[in-house]
């Protein structure tokens, strides 16, 4: 990274752990370039290891067992140029690793429990997104990964979820006021009684009146749509494809909101979708369509969450240029 980014843009991903936010962050390292981001996971900034957290019973949600000065600290000084000696939370071992050196770069994205916790860093992010997973979901996705993958008994995956609900909800749940976008995941409307969670319904909660963000939106802006887009246009098999735009308020805010619910048997179709969505700060006609396309191999990639991951990834994108754009302005003119 030869040139030194005059305006450093911090994008902050808040959510618990195992809710999506990996898939994510390679999407928009794939909008932005490898080399043009820098992920910063905020467990680094643990202050207890993993033994003290056992000790006192604190855990990793608290913000007791986080270093928030520190934090605060480090994402300033980068977004002001500066580099830093950012610690390591080592997760194998739990343990507080030797620090690393972390330069600048054109954007950084802090991700992890707490990214709008605390006033100060809150307040450094330029762009804000919370995945927001509903308890049904969560547990059915943490049963087929732990069981499967770790080998860990139904009782005990249910007792760990249950042992970090009051934690998640007093620290956590509370942080998704302040995100500019809420990506929420609910179990499906279209089949009755669904145990298997393997159809979603995704909303995307978009903040009115942010200066330069500009909600995508259904058809007509302001309007409330029920859209079943299935039928000559839509190849859609059961239980088909239901799209919903409308206003609404969310912690006293105004917003607006998106949803799919349902499956996309063929993403070359998405073109249709996409087609009737405004708002969705592409550059080309079918660009949305052709980033999903690409990715077809990524958790999420045929539903919502793969659609409003990619439209959030640009909106970041349009939030980065504008940011950025307006500094080369004002360079231009002094």
């Amino acid at each position: 990274m030869g040139n030194k980014p005059d305006r450093i843009v911090v994008i902050g991903v808040a959510g618990d752990s195992g809710c999506g936010k990996s898939t994510f962050l390679r999407r928009i390292t794939d909008i932005f370039g490898q080399d043009f981001v820098t992920v910063i996971c905020l467990d680094d900034y643990h202050s207890l290891d993993r033994k003290q957290r056992k000790e006192t019973g604190i855990t990793a949600l608290d913000p007791r067992a986080n270093n928030f000065d520190l934090m605060a600290e480090q994402i300033k000084a980068l977004k002001s140029g500066q580099s830093i000696m950012k610690p390591i939370y080592n997760h194998e071992t739990g343990m507080i690793d030797p620090p690393e050196k972390i330069t600048p770069n054109h954007i950084i994205v802090i991700e992890g429990l707490h990214p709008f916790h605390d006033e100060r860093v809150r307040e450094l992010v330029d762009f804000g997104v919370y995945l927001d997973i509903s308890d049904q979901v969560k547990i059915a996705w943490k049963i087929q990964r732990d069981m499967a993958e770790r080998g860990h008994r139904y009782e005990d995956i249910l007792a760990s979820i249950n042992a970090r609900r009051p934690d998640f909800e007093a620290y956590i749940d509370p942080q998704k006021q302040h995100a500019d976008v809420v990506i929420q995941i609910l179990p499906t409307q279209l089949i009755p009684d669904d145990k298997e969670h393997k159809v979603l319904r995704i909303r995307l909660i978009q903040k009115e009146g942010i200066e330069g963000f500009e909600p995508a939106y259904l058809f007509d802006e302001g309007s409330t749509i029920n859209w079943i887009p299935c039928g000559r246009k839509l190849t859609c098999s059961y239980p088909g494809i239901k799209m919903f735009y409308g206003p609404d308020t969310y912690y006293g805010n105004e917003v607006s909101v998106l949803e799919v619910d349902g499956r996309f048997d063929n993403l070359d179709e998405m073109i249709y979708v996409e087609g009737h969505l405004s708002n969705i700060s592409t550059k080309y006609y079918g660009e949305m369509t052709h980033m999903m396309r690409e990715h077809q191999d990524y958790p999420g990639a045929n539903d919502g969450s793969g659609l409003f991951q990619v439209l959030v990834g640009l909106k970041m994108r349009s939030t980065y240029e504008r940011l950025t754009g307006a500094v080369e302005k004002v360079a231009a003119t002094v």
